[in-house]
């Protein structure tokens, strides 16, 4: 599986638990950078995130036969969860907690690409 098929896979299993302001921050041109892309999300609230990260993990297993090599996120408190798919790395935000991390801003030399939301 290439990258491009594992972002799109990560995509679209986002969009399954209705996922927002998916973000594709691509790092593949960033020298020491710690992965070569970050996918950002939100979920409306701590529940949503972590069923969003729960169906990821389901989701490219059962598809791709992929397993995160790490996780982080507090599993009752889930303002950030992020899945460290080795090249792919997977932020699952709350808005608010989006907001004070601003990763998209902190990696603003990247080639970031913001896809619509389905609804």
């Amino acid at each position: 599986m290439t990258i491009t098929d594992t972002r799109e896979l990560i995509i679209d299993a986002i969009r399954d638990r209705k996922g927002r302001s998916i973000t594709l921050v691509d790092l593949e041109k960033i020298p020491g950078a710690s992965a070569q892309s970050f996918i950002i999300a939100e979920g409306t609230s701590t529940t949503q995130v972590s069923a969003i990260a729960d169906h990821l993990r389901e989701r490219l297993l059962d598809d791709a036969g992929i397993k995160p090599f790490n996780s982080d996120g507090n599993r009752e408190n889930s303002e950030w969860i992020v899945l460290d798919y080795g090249d792919v790395w997977v932020h699952i935000f709350l808005p608010e907690a989006r907001m004070r991390y601003n990763l998209e801003e902190l990696w603003n030399d990247a080639e970031i690409t913001d896809y619509p939301d389905l609804d």
